[in-house]
């Protein structure tokens, strides 16, 4: 026996309307799975910046969760205050956690060293890889924060990934900061720390005849110095230098500057703030080891540097490497297009950030031999 059904009577205008609420369920449903947080791709909320319409997602979700705290800008702050702001890692971590960014165990170990300088000591973390065989490789590592503000922990991820990446110990080196220690103090407690871990090599599982410098903005200039001592004083030089959009000029009118004035977490003012609280006057902005680029630069070691598109330092990370290239130094460099300052130690969600620390690890792995 055959159930029969009654036929449905839909109009035309009826099926029309019927279909249109079935495509706006699909989009919507599309949506909602392209932003679920259990996918682990992090996005930005809203549009993207008037100073940087080039930025790219993952970065701009970075920079816009940095904004969000609501933070008052480092110029209006003391030096105190300003390192009370919330940091890019600050942001990274939180997006993580919003977006369920799966983030792999580090594969090193970590202790702190206190080390003896000159008028005092500082505190310094030694990344040790958990596979591999000792003695290893020993990179110096110089965080960011134009001399003035952040530390070892804001910057733990870019020390964590290069001792993974390379095989190698990495120093990360917790040096003096101003105003309370201005100019040169940084500098000299860069070199000095370098010094230490040539001493006391044995003692850290590193191998002296593999020594590399590396750091991050103003890091990235103490990096530079380094090796510039070292050739001077006739001491074991680094095989290898990485420069993260190095402090490397005291023009502050360059391309870059002018075009990237506004640019976040890194604007115009804000590094002029920073050499005003480092140095003790501004002309000092001119000494070589400021203004790298001014520097007697033969003779240093291989070179790589990463440099961001979206950052007043980018012109003068790329007249530091045709500096050094015209003095002879075998150079490596790398312009990140849609990135900001501060990017290279956002690789758990920004993938450009990844690629420029393969990048940095590669490098560092061929001037090592290995």
């Amino acid at each position: 026996m055959k159930t029969k059904f009654p036929r449905l009577q839909i109009s035309k205008r009826k099926l029309g309307h019927i279909l249109i609420a079935c495509i706006f369920l699909t989009t919507v449903a599309c949506s909602l799975v392209d932003h679920n947080p259990q996918t682990g791709v992090v996005r930005p909320k809203g549009p993207k910046p008037a100073w940087a319409p080039e930025i790219k997602d993952e970065m701009w979700a970075v920079v816009e969760k940095l904004l969000s705290y609501g933070d008052r800008p480092i110029p209006e702050l003391t030096p105190q205050e300003a390192r009370m702001n919330h940091t890019v890692k600050d942001a990274v971590m939180d997006l993580i956690r919003e977006f369920n960014v799966p983030v792999p165990m580090p594969q090193v170990d970590t202790m702190g060293r206190e080390i003896p300088v000159t008028g005092g000591q500082i505190h310094a973390r030694v990344y040790t890889p958990k596979t591999g065989k000792a003695p290893f490789p020993i990179i110096m590592y110089y965080h960011g924060g134009g001399w003035v503000i952040a530390n070892i922990d804001v910057y733990d991820a870019s020390a964590a990934a290069l001792s993974e990446q390379v095989g190698a110990v990495v120093v990360s080196v917790g040096y003096r900061k101003g105003p309370e220690h201005r100019f040169p103090t940084a500098h000299n407690d860069a070199y000095e720390a370098y010094m230490w871990a040539l001493q006391n090599a044995g003692d850290i599982h590193g191998d002296t005849t593999k020594m590399g410098v590396s750091g991050e903005s103003a890091g990235g200039n103490l990096a530079a110095n380094v090796s510039i001592k070292a050739r001077d004083n006739n001491m074991v030089m680094p095989k290898h230098q990485l420069l993260v959009y190095p402090v490397a000029n005291s023009d502050t009118n360059s391309q870059s500057y002018i075009e990237y004035a506004d640019a976040k977490p890194l604007d115009k003012p804000t590094v002029l703030w920073f050499l005003k609280h480092y140095l003790n006057n501004i002309e000092e902005a001119k000494d070589p080891r400021i203004s790298l680029v001014a520097a007697k630069l033969d003779h240093l070691p291989s070179t790589t540097i990463v440099l961001a598109q979206i950052d007043p330092l980018q012109s003068e990370g790329a007249l530091l490497a045709e500096r050094l290239k015209s003095a002879g130094v075998k150079v490596s460099s790398k312009l990140y297009t849609g990135v900001t300052h501060e990017f290279f130690g956002t690789a758990a969600v920004v993938p450009d950030a990844k690629d420029a620390q393969a990048f940095a690890a590669s490098e560092f792995k061929k001037a090592f031999g290995l």
